[in-house]
């Protein structure tokens, strides 16, 4: 059975809310960050998903 394609979901997965704890604290957790790094990113670079992921990445590796 297929999936039924009228039914979408409001969400954008490309984007983090930085308004939501739980979605700021994936971010931190994921990449070994404080919940004030993450939030400092996503203030500095937006809200894209990749390229707070990329960044995040070369935060924790310095």
């Amino acid at each position: 059975m297929t999936d039924d394609k009228t039914k979408r979901d409001f969400r954008d997965r490309d984007r983090v809310s930085g308004d939501e704890e739980y979605e700021v604290g994936y971010l931190a957790s994921k990449f070994g960050l404080s919940i004030p790094q993450a939030r400092d990113l996503i203030a500095r670079h937006g809200n894209n998903r990749e390229t707070l992921e990329r960044e995040a990445k070369a935060l924790g590796n310095r």
